[in-house]
């Protein structure tokens, strides 16, 4: 874990499949904040929607709804981190970035 929070390596979480696979018994007991926390960039995903139950927003909102310890903080870290991960050009990433600063101000 800390050479992916060190070397800044994107993890694709995908809360809905993580459950649906067994990864945890519940949503509850999923490691998301645990994640953010420990400094890793993490990002919310979708998998396979049709079978796995759910699109991307379906995903923060069962991960939102199941995790208290998940509040403005996570959801900023997983909107700056989608951006870091992207394949877009830098002065497109410090655009959404800057837009993000303004909307958390």
């Amino acid at each position: 874990m800390q050479r992916l929070a060190r070397e800044r390596v994107p993890l694709t979480v995908c809360p809905l499949s993580n459950v649906k696979l067994g990864v945890f018994e519940t949503m509850h007991e999923h490691n998301l904040a645990a994640l953010l926390d420990a400094g890793l960039v993490a990002t919310v995903n979708s998998d396979d929607p049709a079978y796995f139950g759910g699109y991307l927003n379906d995903n923060f909102i069962a991960a939102f709804d199941a995790l208290p310890q998940l509040g403005a903080r996570h959801a900023y870290q997983l909107a700056a981190h989608s951006f870091e991960a992207s394949f877009v050009p830098a002065a497109q990433k410090q655009v959404w970035r800057d837009a993000l600063d303004a909307a958390f101000a």
